[in-house]
C-alpha cells in the first residue's frame, strides 16, 4: 500500500472520517436526535397534538425517503463533496425556518426538507468509506464515522434545556437558530476538506488487499447478492421502524409517563449519547471480526430488551437499563449495514445497494413515528409502541439468522 502523498503523519482516509463524522454530526444528530429534545417545548409552543408530532417526525423520515432514492441519480451528476456540503447548507436555512415558524403546517415543510438534505448528505458520506478503506477496516471505520450521531445526542441533552431554563418557552427557537449555525460551519469544513477519491490525492484505500477465493464467486451470483441484499433491507426496515419511535418520544414519555423534570430527562437523554459513541465503532469492529450475521443479531437482540424494558412500567431502574441498551447498540446497525453492503456487493455497486436498503430504512422510519404517534393519542401512553417495538426487533433476530454472506474485495 502506498504511503500517503501529503504532508499529514497519517492516512487521509482519516480526514475522510472526521469529516463524515462532522456530517452525521449535523445532518442526523443535530437535524434530527436534537428534535426529540425540542419537541416537549415546542409541542407546549405551538400546541401541537401528539398525532401531530408524530406527523412532523414523519414528514422528516419522508424528506429522507425522497432523497436516498433519488441520491444515486445525483451522484451520477455530483461528486459527494459538492452534495454534501450543498446539502448541509438547505439544512441550515430549513433550521432558521423552523425558528421563526408559528403553527404546524410551515414547520411540517421546513422539517420535510431537513430530511431530504440529511439523506442528501448522509448517502454520500457513508459511502466515501467504501472509497477510502479496504474491507479489513470499513466497520471501524463506519463506527468511526456515525460517532457524530452519539456525540450530537450528548450536546443536545445539555444544551437544550440549558436553553429552555433561561429563555423559558421561546429557548427552542433560540436552539435551531444555534443548530443552524453548526451545521453551516459543518457545510463549510466538508467543503474545503473532502475528497471524492483516494486517487485525487495519488492514494490508495486504507488497508490491506484481500484477494476473492472461488467459493466467493460462486456464493456471490447476482441471485445470490440479490436475495442477501433483500434481506438486509427488511432488516434495515425494522430498525428504522423501531429506532426513531423510542427516539423521537421517549424524552417525552419520561416527562408526560415518568414523571421527569425535562431537566433529568435531557441528562437521561445525553447518557444515550454517550454510550452510542462506544456503539458503531465497538460492533463494527466485532462484525470485522465474527461477521456481519453475528454483529446484526447481537444488536437486534439488545434493541429489544431496550424497548421492552421502556413499555414494561417497572419504574425508573428499568428506564435506566433501557437507556442504556438504547445508547450502545443504537447506531450499530447503520455501521454494519454500511460494511455489509460493501463486502456483499464490492466497490463498483456500492453506491446503488447501500441507495437501496436505505430506502427500505426510510420507509420503515417514515411509518414508526406516525404510528407511534397515533397510538398514543388514542390510548395516552407510548407503551404499546415501546412494546411493539420490542416485538419487532425480535423478529429481526431470527431474519438475521438466515443471512448468508461471503465477504469480497474489489
Amino acid at each position: 500500500m502506498s504511503q500517503p502523498k501529503t504532508s499529514l503523519p497519517f492516512h487521509y482516509a482519516w480526514v475522510i472520517v472526521l469529516c463524515g463524522g462532522l456530517t452525521i454530526f449535523s445532518c442526523l444528530g443535530l437535524a434530527r436526535f436534537a428534535f426529540g429534545m425540542l419537541l416537549p417545548a415546542m409541542k407546549a409552543g405551538l400546541a401541537l397534538g401528539y398525532d401531530q408530532m408524530g406527523y412532523v417526525s414523519t414528514g422528516n423520515f419522508a424528506g429522507y425517503l425522497v432523497s436516498v432514492a433519488l441520491a444515486p441519480l445525483l451522484l451520477r451528476r455530483a461528486r459527494p463533496r459538492l452534495l454534501i456540503a450543498g446539502s448541509l447548507l438547505l439544512i441550515a436555512l430549513c433550521m432558521v425556518g423552523i425558528s421563526q415558524t408559528d403553527s404546524f403546517w410551515p414547520l411540517l415543510v421546513f422539517y420535510t426538507l431537513v430530511g431530504m438534505g440529511g439523506g442528501f448528505a448522509n448517502i454520500p458520506a457513508v459511502l466515501l468509506i467504501s472509497h477510502w478503506f479496504r474491507r479489513e477496516r470499513r466497520g471501524r471505520a463506519a463506527g468511526l464515522m456515525i460517532m457524530g450521531n452519539g456525540a450530537a445526542i450528548i450536546f443536545s441533552g445539555f444544551l437544550i434545556p440549558t436553553l429552555n431554563a433561561s429563555l423559558g418557552m421561546q429557548g427552542w427557537r433560540t436552539g435551531w437558530l444555534m443548530l443552524a449555525a453548526i451545521t453551516l460551519g459543518a457545510a463549510v469544513c466538508t467543503a474545503l476538506l473532502v475528497r471524492n477519491d483516494p486517487a485525487e490525492l495519488g492514494l490508495t484505500p486504507l488497508g490491506a488487499r484481500t484477494s476473492l477465493e472461488p467459493a466467493a464467486v460462486a456464493e456471490h451470483s447476482p441471485a445470490g447478492s440479490g436475495r442477501s441484499l433483500l434481506l438486509l433491507g427488511l432488516l434495515y426496515f425494522i430498525f428504522g421502524a423501531t429506532y426513531m419511535v423510542y427516539g423521537t418520544f421517549i424524552v417525552t414519555a419520561m416527562v408526560s409517563e415518568f414523571g421527569l423534570a425535562e431537566a433529568r430527562a435531557g441528562l437521561f437523554w445525553s447518557w444515550v449519547g454517550f454510550f452510542s459513541l462506544f456503539s458503531g465503532v465497538g460492533f463494527g469492529a466485532l462484525s470485522d471480526r465474527l461477521g456481519r450475521k453475528a454483529g446484526l443479531m447481537v444488536v437486534f437482540v439488545i434493541q429489544s430488551l431496550a424497548y421492552l424494558l421502556a413499555g414494561s412500567s417497572l419504574g425508573e431502574g428499568a428506564l435506566v437499563a433501557s437507556v442504556v441498551l438504547y445508547g450502545i447498540s443504537t447506531f450499530a446497525i447503520p455501521t454494519i449495514m454500511a460494511a455489509a453492503v460493501g463486502d456483499l456487493l464490492g466497490l463498483s455497486r456500492a453506491a446503488a445497494g447501500f441507495s437501496l436498503i436505505t430506502v427500505f430504512f426510510a420507509v420503515g422510519q417514515t411509518l414508526g413515528p406516525a404510528s407511534a404517534g397515533v397510538l398514543a393519542e388514542t390510548s395516552g401512553t407510548f407503551t404499546t409502541a415501546f412494546l411493539l417495538s420490542g416485538g419487532l426487533t425480535g423478529l429481526a433476530v431470527l431474519l438475521a439468522s438466515f443471512l448468508s454472506m461471503r465477504d469480497r474485495e474489489r
